[in-house]
């Protein structure tokens, strides 16, 4: 019997990880229209805390109230999911929900904290697209403090152009502000105590049954409609094409407004005569290693915890390329942390992060090298693209949001090398897929 609900455990914490890692893997994609469509399960401050090595502080915040403290662990209760009995949750998660229905950024900027920019202009965006939630579904477990809450909401969003509403289901950690009012916190800081808490809770065996009661009931629909695939593909696109138009558009304004401002390729500033690259990693958990970035391919063995690996690559998809027992192998990045980097030139070319030569690269008499290509990106933010690895490099011209660019390699230093009207450049890795 105890091995049976042994099993039992691990599957839903297998279900339970297979679906974040496919929310992180598809972030970029899915994340714009999770306020419409996919059954997500995240908690912005929280989702991998449970994955992650922590250094449990010395001591345990005196507002950590509800779990039992023995020695430096906060043990969390089993505290079954509480439904709809609480009226300033109900009130801050209706007035949330119709914020997004209307496309009321400001409503949204005052109910959550730390809200990027950009998923401002997508609640925007995807509010063109749908009618309503007809269901709101809330509940709720107390959080690791003193009035906050996990609040899960098991919606349905009624599209403008599908009759059906469709499932969907999103965490949410709610705290209170010192006025009494409550927001939605996606802060991604937090204390090791607090970050613990809200990982396990999220693994309880409640929680992971309603997330995959949700997960099968939009799986079954999405498979028995063609037209509601359709749907989703096309929402998605048209969103991602207004946002990328709209950044440029913002981008060329800030451009004639501050001719002699910095070039800071997308907004992010970096040092322009160095950039770090990792060159060794460890693991923050017992993972599997495989023989590629898949959770379908071949295990090649496990990471124990705190084993470090030489890394040569971190990839977009969120794996990790490393040298294992003399072979290439993968891991995901999420259950590794750098723990040893090297400062090369900014317009050095690392050709890994293993130390190999590098390549100095600066402009267009770079037309000579090898330009054999290895397949296409897909750009997913509009980028620059440059006549070197650096900042400092020439301008080329500007690829947009799914543009297809000739990918020759992707580096170990941030950069991605494409060939560009038959030429050598450069695009900043973290805007292409």
């Amino acid at each position: 019997m105890s091995t049976s609900n042994d099993n039992k455990g691990e599957f839903r914490v297998n279900k339970f990880e297979i679906l974040i890692d496919w929310i992180i893997k598809h972030a970029k994609v899915v994340m714009p229209v999770v306020l419409a469509v996919c059954v997500i399960v995240t908690v912005v401050i929280s989702v991998n805390a449970n994955k992650r090595e922590t250094e449990r502080q010395e001591d345990v915040t005196a507002n950590s109230t509800l779990g039992e403290v023995t020695g430096d662990t906060t043990v969390v209760p089993e505290v079954p999911l509480k439904e709809n009995d609480n009226p300033d949750i109900t009130a801050l998660i209706d007035e949330y929900y119709t914020a997004q229905v209307n496309g009321d950024s400001d409503t949204v900027r005052r109910l959550v904290n730390d809200i990027d920019d950009k998923v401002v202009m997508r609640i925007e965006e995807t509010s063109k697209y749908i009618e309503g939630y007809p269901t709101l579904d809330i509940y709720y477990k107390e959080g690791p403090k003193e009035n906050t809450y996990l609040v899960y909401v098991c919606s349905k969003v009624k599209f403008i152009d599908y009759d059906e509403p469709v499932p969907g289901m999103t965490v949410h950690y709610v705290c209170q502000r010192e006025d009494g009012s409550y927001y939605i916190n996606r802060s991604d800081e937090g204390e090791e105590t607090e970050l613990n808490y809200i990982g396990e809770v999220n693994l309880q065996d409640d929680v992971i049954d309603l997330s995959n009661k949700v997960t099968a009931e939009y799986n079954n629909m999405v498979a028995e409609s063609t037209e509601l695939r359709q749907l989703i593909q096309d929402v998605n696109e048209e969103i991602e094409k207004n946002i990328g138009e709209a950044l440029a558009q913002a981008e060329a304004d800030n451009a004639s407004e501050n001719p002699e401002g910095t070039d800071t390729d997308s907004g992010e500033a970096e040092n322009p005569e160095t950039v770090t690259v990792v060159t060794k990693v460890k693991a923050t958990d017992v993972v599997n290693i495989r023989s590629s970035d898949s959770e379908t391919a071949d295990k090649l063995g496990k990471a124990a915890l705190g084993e470090e690996f030489d890394l040569i690559e971190k990839i977009e998809n969120g794996w990790s390329k490393i040298s294992y027992n003399g072979q290439d192998a993968y891991i995901k990045s999420e259950y590794l942390e750098d723990v040893e980097t090297m400062e090369v030139a900014a317009n050095d070319n690392a050709e890994d992060a293993g130390g190999n030569e590098n390549n100095t690269s600066t402009d267009n008499s770079q037309s000579n090298e090898d330009t054999t290509t290895n397949g296409t990106v897909t750009v997913i933010e509009n980028v620059r693209i440059r006549s070197g690895a650096s900042e400092n490099s020439e301008k080329i011209a500007t690829a947009y949001v799914g543009q297809k660019l000739d990918l020759i390699m992707k580096q170990a230093d941030g950069w991605t090398k494409i060939k560009y009207n038959g030429k050598v450049a450069y695009v900043k890795s973290e805007f292409v897929e």
